[in-house]
């Protein structure tokens, strides 16, 4: 995969794994809280949830890394990149009508520019 497109990736890659830490490790904490915006009583009774939702954008990081390592052919890479992007973009695009226009921006915008670099080939 070409070094823009890898760069995108990897970046698409690292805001899923801080994600998955702001919705697994600090979901109830003060950051976790502020971040989200909820109240102590709701990210209490929610940590469970958060905590699988979190593991799920863990899933996501963890394609779109495997999509960046050396094995196998390259147009191998850029399937695995191309189906990760586009499970991303489709969970922003859901999250931001469902829960937040925000998640548009921070979510579906950065894999949809990442998608359309790597099917590309940029």
């Amino acid at each position: 995969m070409p070094l823009i497109s890898s760069i995108a990736v990897g970046l698409v890659a690292l805001l899923h794994a801080g994600f998955m830490w702001l919705e697994m490790v600090f979901w109830d904490k003060p950051v976790g809280r502020r971040i989200f915006g909820t109240s102590e009583t709701f990210a209490a009774e929610s940590k469970a949830l958060a905590a699988n939702q979190g593991l799920y954008n863990g899933f996501l990081a963890t394609g779109l890394v495997w999509s960046l390592l050396p094995v196998g052919v390259p147009e191998s890479a850029q399937a695995i990149a191309l189906f990760f992007l586009g499970c991303v973009t489709i969970a922003g695009f859901f999250g931001a009508f469902t829960v937040s226009r925000r998640i548009l921006f921070i979510q579906a915008a950065p894999a949809a520019l990442a998608l359309v670099l790597v099917a590309r080939g940029i």
